[in-house]
């Protein structure tokens, strides 16, 4: 057992030093694991049948739907009507403009399903706007980076849907309820630290906005936020399944953006297609990689192997949660999201179960760890992102980022050790 885990996990860190793809590291490591019980043509061909049939799943096909979804309202002009509403929603707070950057990432992000999109079509809009009203960049980029991640706990959520899949079908309506809560809190702790910091530095504060702007800004977002309750309440009620609802999702935003809004012409549609079909290529086929590993580690029994040292370190729950909270804010600061959940879903999921976590909670607790991580380096790709947007280094952002870091690992352990901030509207609305 100690040379699959070696060569598993050895394999696959020496291939990400060495700068190769993480899909394709995940998969050679895989290959050479197999290679420990049987021979080269069946061990290639186990992959080759893992990855097809890995991804041969009605659920997955949400994914593309909900990517291309995202696209379309990310370019539609969807996300200047929703920092509309929040300039509205923010109203006379001190540092008015950095909460409007948040509500706009809580909305946007829900919508489009994407932190990465919504920290550059928020963070675009918002970037000039406050470095005019005389705000630090490095402190707008801050905040910006640290809400993007919001919207991958708001649903509709492709994380939550790839959580499902990796788990055997953990209800996904479950799921999606359980993620409003994390998201929300995390959202408005954001708020109260953006408000601090900004009532000490004496950032301005907004007009108050009048009666008409008001009307004009609800009006204007009335539309972009239906999805929500067509997609949401669809899946709920079981008028629709996930995928289904991907798929109205794509209907709705191409006839906001196209027909309705038109910010967008039929001669935009190919470019907006071919860059969704890439980031989809990419995400399925790390998918398929990624199930090939579990089931390399299925082979080997390293989830059972881990389940059993984690609980010969201690019976105590809290200590176990607390030992798996530091694993994955480490795991996220290297590695991706999606390979992250793929990877490390299968091994700790037996953990939960030997302690009597709750699958959905545990998917939030996955969820909102692996966020952290995407505004941390050396991989964050919301921190790339939001720097790039806003024209602000790396080294720059650090400092004005820690107090914000600081607030996502409180709200970290309060979803692990609260488990009805997750559960609450399940039990309540599904009777979960």
């Amino acid at each position: 057992m100690n040379i699959t885990v070696l060569v598993l996990f050895g394999s696959f860190a020496l291939l990400m030093v060495l700068g190769i793809p993480i899909a394709f590291a995940i998969g050679v490591s895989a290959t050479l694991t197999f290679l420990l019980f049987m021979s080269v043509d069946q061990s290639l061909s186990i992959v080759a049948q893992q990855i097809a049939s890995g991804l041969d799943s009605f659920t997955l096909i949400a994914i593309p739907f909900f990517i291309l979804a995202g696209n379309i309202m990310n370019r539609g002009g969807i996300a200047l009507r929703l920092i509309d509403l929040a300039q509205v929603l923010a109203g006379r707070l001190p540092g008015s403009l950095a909460h409007v950057n948040i509500i706009s990432n809580m909305l946007f992000g829900a919508l489009s399903g994407s932190a990465v999109a919504s920290a550059a079509a928020v963070g675009g809009v918002m970037a000039p706007i406050q470095k005019r009203e005389g705000y630090d960049p490095a402190f707008s980029t801050a905040v910006n980076v640290t809400s993007c991640p919001t919207g991958l706990l708001i649903p509709p959520s492709t994380t939550l849907i790839v959580y499902s899949l990796i788990t055997g079908g953990t209800s996904i309506a479950a799921l999606f309820l359980a993620g409003y809560l994390p998201g929300i809190i995390m959202g408005l702790s954001l708020m109260v630290m953006a408000g601090i910091i900004s009532k000490r530095k004496g950032y301005p504060v907004a007009e108050k906005p009048s009666l008409a702007e008001v009307k004009s800004a609800v009006r204007r977002a009335i539309l972009p936020l239906g999805l929500i309750v067509v997609v949401i309440g669809g899946i709920i009620s079981g008028v629709f399944t996930a995928t289904e609802a991907s798929a109205i999702a794509v209907a709705y935003s191409l006839f906001l953006s196209l027909c309705w809004y038109r910010e967008i012409g039929v001669t935009d549609l190919p470019k907006i297609f071919i860059d969704s079909v890439v980031t989809t290529s990419i995400v399925l086929f790390l998918i398929g990689c990624s199930i090939a590993m579990s089931r390399a580690m299925a082979f080997g029994d390293i989830p059972l192997t881990i389940s059993s040292f984690m609980i010969g370190i201690s019976d105590n729950p809290i200590i176990i949660l607390l030992c798996i909270t530091v694993v994955l804010l480490v795991i996220g600061t290297f590695m991706d999201m999606t390979p992250a959940l793929l990877i490390f879903t299968p091994i700790l999921m037996p953990v939960m179960q030997d302690i009597g976590i709750d699958p959905v909670h545990f998917g939030i607790i996955m969820t909102i760890n692996l966020c952290v991580g995407i505004c941390t380096p050396p991989v964050g790709s919301a921190l790339f992102v939001g720097c790039s947007i806003s024209g602000v280094s790396i080294g720059q952002v650090m400092k004005p980022i820690l107090p914000f870091y600081l607030v996502l690992i409180a709200i970290v352990l309060l979803v692990t050790f609260v488990p009805q901030i997750s559960l609450f509207l399940p039990q309540l609305i599904l009777g979960y």
